[in-house]
């Protein structure tokens, strides 16, 4: 490399020769004019050669030929040896010219590289102002100042590796790639914003819808801004030979897609406490700058069954079919449960069906976050490709989703870890909030592993991971429940007094109900703990079975349980009735859902089973009224002529007999006006078939005996009309009559 001061002392030499080249040029036209003259004096002398006494003319016909041949041949040899001499001084001086124009050119070339190389010199003089005022609100001048000292570098690395000039350039660089840097982090900083919930909610509630909807814009960062983001990114990757602004670029979209994913669950908190109801696609209100849209099915979620089981501990069913699946009962035990019971049916049966104000915020909230993450991270993904390289990419997103996936499924561990606390409890019904979780976890599983297409395997494998414990704890609830069924200990404080359902009875069928909108989830539940190769490849007819086998055993355990526990009552009609209003119950809780057609995949005559259970319990029932029809039975009456006068021993036989019906039914109708029968079908049947045999059986015997004097006073022992003895009947199990 030619330092300054020597290439200007080159410099004015050249000057110096061009200077001289010029005298030389003015030198050649001095000899042509000369030549010019020249010619002149040749024309001249060729007139002196000729002769004196040539004419005008005759010098004209020298022109034409028409002088001699030897005078042609002199003037000829005269000229061609002047021409010659003309030549040899002129290409000389021609060929001169020539070089002196290609040492011009080359000066010329020279003097522009000098210029150029000269200009290198001042490039970190030229653009230390730009690069210490950064790139803010001037990225394109910026861009080409830092395309200036990058070349500068170069030309002094490969020319002069040694020139200070080359550390000053560097440290330039150096600086403007931390600014560049720097704006990039600030521009990801301040303008990455967390998406609303109400945004995130807009955006998974077409997720179901029929009809064409807009697509919900989702602008991470404005155009502007992505565009100099995008030419920063491009920058650093091509010159600057840095990855740090991935990390950052990372480090700033999984802060805001967390804290997006935090906020949609946080959302649904303060809404349910404020109003009960938070916003959901599924529960859609119409806002100014939303298009209305078509509520979509909740991804599964599942009411708190808990304090509905315990309200379910003593009811019937009412025996019209299609109506409503449970009424409270008119024991005297239940006068108080109406309001409450009622209230909690018309949430699960009645006008308000489908209503989700009492849905588990956590789980619903849960569920969403699910689906947010989805679509957010396929966002991401979409802007990502735009700022990172391709080759980095795949990397740079999995560490992107790791913050918002890790704790998507550590709740989802805590929510196995809770089922499992609530297993060993018993608490059944909290087990409950697995199922819609896991529903909707394999429903999902194909968008996240395309989402997760690329990542490393451990990231991939975290959502089987989680799907996998939820199917082993809600299988382990179902046997463990099937077995609590089973094992329910018989205690006395614990039975109805009154004879109606039990709550291990409402506790089950309310239990099994709630798994018939969970049907292939229970039954994968089931499969994923089978052994056999069956299992392995299950299909949805396969798990279908498991589950119907599962509610057999769980109704098989529940009969056993509580045949068991009828044997508490003291009274056989008691237990007689408790049996007839749990089976009864079971029935009807059966035939009113879709539960009968599962329990039939394996069991086809469950129905009739049940039937012919209460049956026998009903003419169990009717055997108490042996006691007192047996008063009054012809086959145990005595025969008597008309006529004749009655002996002593008849009369007070007779007596007897109207004594012993009288207080047999009252005793019957006072006991028996407590128990409870809530359905009301199976109420009516009962009594009016007890009030036919009773009313039969006694208006024969008053007929007979009526009339009989066998007593000097009739009233204190024909204390009731047949008629009578039917409202007495009509009024059992009516703690109100």
């Amino acid at each position: 490399m030619i330092p300054p001061q020597e290439a200007s002392a080159r410099r004015r030499e050249i000057e110096d020769k061009l200077k001289q080249e010029e005298e030389t040029l003015s030198f050649i036209r001095d000899s042509l004019e000369k030549s010019d003259q020249l010619t002149k004096n040749m024309v001249s002398i060729l007139r002196s050669l000729l002769p004196r006494t040539f004419s005008e003319t005759d010098f004209c016909e020298l022109g034409s030929g028409r002088v001699s041949s030897s005078i042609q041949v002199s003037i000829l040899s005269s000229f061609e040896s002047r021409l010659m001499k003309l030549e040899n001084s002129i290409i000389p001086v021609h060929k001169q010219t020539e070089n002196l124009q290609r040492l011009q050119e080359n000066v010329e070339k020279t003097l522009s590289c000098l210029d150029h190389v000269i200009s290198y010199y001042h490039v970190a003089s030229d653009t230390e102002k730009i690069i210490r005022e950064g790139p803010t609100g001037r990225l394109e001048e910026y861009l080409g100042s830092m395309a200036k000292i990058q070349k500068a570098v170069e030309y002094f690395q490969d020319n002069s590796p040694d020139s200070p000039e080359l550390n000053k350039v560097k440290l330039l660089f150096e600086r403007g790639k931390e600014s560049l840097e720097s704006e990039f982090r600030s521009l990801m900083t301040r303008h990455s914003k967390v998406v609303s919930p109400v945004l995130i909610l807009d955006l998974i509630s077409g997720e179901d819808e029929l009809e064409v909807q807009e697509e919900v814009p989702l602008e991470h960062l404005p155009e502007g801004v992505l565009q100099d983001v995008i030419r920063i990114s491009r920058w650093l990757v091509e010159y600057g030979r840095n990855q740090d602004f991935m990390n950052v670029y990372y480090q700033i979209r999984s802060s805001q897609l967390d804290r997006s994913i935090k906020g949609l669950k946080e959302h649904f908190r303060k809404s349910s406490s404020s109003s009960g109801v938070p916003y959901s696609p599924a529960i859609p209100n119409k806002r100014k700058d939303t298009p209305t849209k078509k509520p979509i099915k909740r991804p599964g979620t599942i009411r708190k069954a808990q304090n509905l089981l315990k309200q379910y501990s003593q009811h019937g069913l009412d025996g019209k079919k299609g109506g409503s699946n449970l009424i409270p009962l008119e024991g005297h035990e239940h006068d108080f449960r109406v309001k409450h019971l009622s209230e909690a049916l018309n949430d699960k049966h009645g006008p308000l069906a489908g209503r989700d104000d009492t849905l588990d915020v956590e789980t619903d909230a849960y569920i969403h976050c699910i689906s947010a993450f989805v679509r957010l991270a396929q966002s991401e993904y979409q802007l990502l490709m735009d700022v990172i390289p391709e080759h980095h990419q795949k990397k740079t997103f999995d560490s992107l989703i790791q913050d918002a996936l890790d704790g998507l499924m550590l709740e989802g561990e805590n929510i196995v870890s809770a089922a499992r606390k609530a297993i060993i409890r018993h608490d059944f019904s909290a087990v409950l909030t697995v199922f819609p979780i896991l529903r909707h976890l394999k429903q999902t599983k194909p968008e996240f592993d395309q989402v997760l297409q690329g990542t490393a395997a451990s990231t991939k494998n975290k959502l089987p991971g989680l799907i996998t414990s939820m199917e082993t704890v809600g299988a382990k609830a179902l046997e463990d429940f099937a077995d609590n069924i089973k094992n329910d200990p018989d205690k006395e404080y614990n039975m109805p007094k009154d004879g109606t359902v039990h709550e291990l009875t409402s506790n089950a069928i309310l239990f099994l109900q709630q798994l018939l909108d969970f049907q292939e989830t229970a039954g994968a539940m089931l499969a994923s703990q089978e052994t056999s190769s069956s299992a392995t490849s299950y299909s949805s007819e396969f798990s279908k079975r498991l589950l119907s086998t599962y509610i057999c055993k769980v109704l098989g355990n529940l009969q056993l349980n509580l045949l068991s526990k009828s044997k508490v009552y003291e009274d056989p009609a008691l237990s007689a009735i408790f049996l007839h209003n749990n089976y009864n119950y079971i029935l009807k809780a059966l035939e009113k859902s879709e539960l009968i057609q599962l329990v039939a995949v394996t069991q086809k005559t469950a129905e009739r089973s049940y039937r012919e259970h209460i049956e026998q319990q009903i003419q169990t029932y009717q055997r108490s009224w042996l006691k007192v029809t047996d008063y009054i039975a012809e086959k145990n009456l005595p025969v008597f002529q008309p006529g004749v006068k009655l002996r002593d021993k008849e009369r007070q036989m007779i007596k007897e007999r109207f004594k012993g019906f009288n207080d047999g039914l009252e005793e019957l109708c006072k006991i028996q006006k407590a128990w409870a029968i809530p359905d009301m079908e199976q109420r009516d049947k009962i009594r009016q078939a007890q009030k036919n045999i009773v009313r039969e059986t006694y208006g024969a015997f008053l007929h007979r005996y009526g009339s009989v004097p066998f007593t000097k006073n009739p009233e204190k022992y024909i204390k009731y009309r047949v008629e009578q003895v039917g409202d007495m009947i009509d009024r059992l199990f009516d703690t109100s009559a």
